[in-house]
């Protein structure tokens, strides 16, 4: 199989499930036990937790470990709505943010909250002044996420973070797609709380994290223990988390040569698509996006049977987020660019991992404008120039 859907999960790397073994049933203790063999798999819990701070330069008692990218997306917005309502009820996000985000806010609403989607415009970014209008005396905080998952735009952060912290409201982003993707600092970004999932950098499935800044506000959103320092019940995913560690610890040491790597081959496939297909639509920003994403949207045809054909070559991509691809629905994010429904329909996400290479690029290249081809003359809307 060539995978070009990393966006939606990535292999872990050897040396990751390496480290992940022993805790499967060796070292199998349970880490708030007090004997040896439990606060053995304590010491591995905190390691990683050193580990994933350092991955986005932040100390290791501000994160917090979840099962996934969702679950800290839905923590940090519920959390911090259900701690200062005293203060406001107000709360900020856009209009393409990941579904986790989206739910989340909407669920806050039928308890009282107050959402407000800011726009973005034609390339996927967030107008800092669009925020600054759409603040209130109510509002507690903004989530906006670093980068979007289906376009790969990379939103000015730490610019719209000064407009809230002059107002003191607290701000979250989302950075599954970012953190362990291309450099990630918190305090760079000025952001309170942070999102981030280990299957996106090489890491297991079913382990993320929350970063919170101290001092943040925030009430748990699962009771009932003491880890995560009190802030998230249940005994720990140890596997997962260790495994997360490694793959934070990877993602430092590799982080340059990755970027090179999945920049290169994401050019290429670019510069190829555009050079050999026409009416192809191109999404997202060409100069401030992810380094391993290419967005295409193809006149006349739909995205999910130029899957069908990739997929027989054994070439696999996607159609939009993998939370939403079954839904059979034009993404909401080509939408709020202002994609037509046609084109949102026709799109196909490509998105490069360390584990691909030219050959993988020049194999697609041959494939794609062949099948695009053949669907489009299989269409009654498309007439052949």
């Amino acid at each position: 199989m060539i995978n070009f859907d990393h966006a939606a999960a990535t292999q872990p790397l050897p040396e990751v499930v390496d480290v992940m073994k022993p805790f499967l049933y060796e070292q199998f203790g349970n880490p708030s036990s007090m004997y040896v063999e439990g606060q053995a798999v304590k010491e591995a819990i905190e390691a990683a937790r050193t580990n994933v701070a350092e991955l986005i330069h932040s100390n290791p008692n501000e994160i917090y470990f979840t099962a996934s990218g969702s679950e800290a997306n839905n923590f940090a917005l519920k959390g911090v709505a259900f701690a200062n309502q005293k203060k406001g009820n107000h709360i900020i996000i856009s209009a393409i943010e990941h579904f986790s985000v989206l739910q989340a806010a909407k669920s806050l609403t039928k308890l009282g909250f107050e959402v407000t989607h800011v726009p973005v415009d034609a390339q996927g970014f967030v107008n800092p002044d669009d925020v600054k209008k759409a603040i209130t005396d109510q509002t507690i905080l903004v989530s906006l996420m670093h980068a979007n998952h289906e376009i790969g735009t990379i939103e000015p952060i730490a610019e719209i973070a000064r407009v809230v912290k002059e107002r003191d409201i607290l701000f979250h982003t989302d950075a599954v797609q970012t953190a362990g993707t291309i450099p990630v600092d918190v305090d760079e970004l000025q952001v309170d709380l942070l999102s981030m999932a280990a299957q996106n950098f090489y890491g297991p499935k079913g382990a993320g994290a929350l970063y919170i800044r101290k001092g943040t506000r925030i009430n748990p959103l699962i009771d009932g223990g003491i880890q995560e320092n009190g802030r998230r019940a249940g005994t720990e995913n140890v596997m997962g988390i260790v495994g997360m560690g490694k793959a934070a610890e990877l993602a430092i040491q590799q982080l340059p040569e990755r970027i090179q790597h999945v920049q290169n081959l994401r050019d290429q496939l670019i510069i190829g698509i555009e050079a050999n297909i026409d009416e192809v639509f191109f999404h997202g920003s060409r100069e401030n996006r992810l380094p391993n994403n290419a967005n295409f949207g193809f006149r006349y045809i739909e995205g999910e049977s130029i899957l069908l054909f990739l997929g027989m070559d054994k070439i696999v991509a996607s159609s939009g987020s993998a939370c939403t691809s079954k839904a059979l629905k034009a993404s909401h994010v080509l939408l709020a660019i202002g994609a037509s429904h046609e084109i949102a329909n026709g799109t196909i996400l490509f998105t490069l991992g360390i584990d691909n290479e030219e050959g993988h690029i020049k194999l697609l290249l041959e494939k794609l404008p062949v099948y695009v081809q053949r669907l489009r003359e299989m269409s009654p809307l498309y007439e052949k120039k």
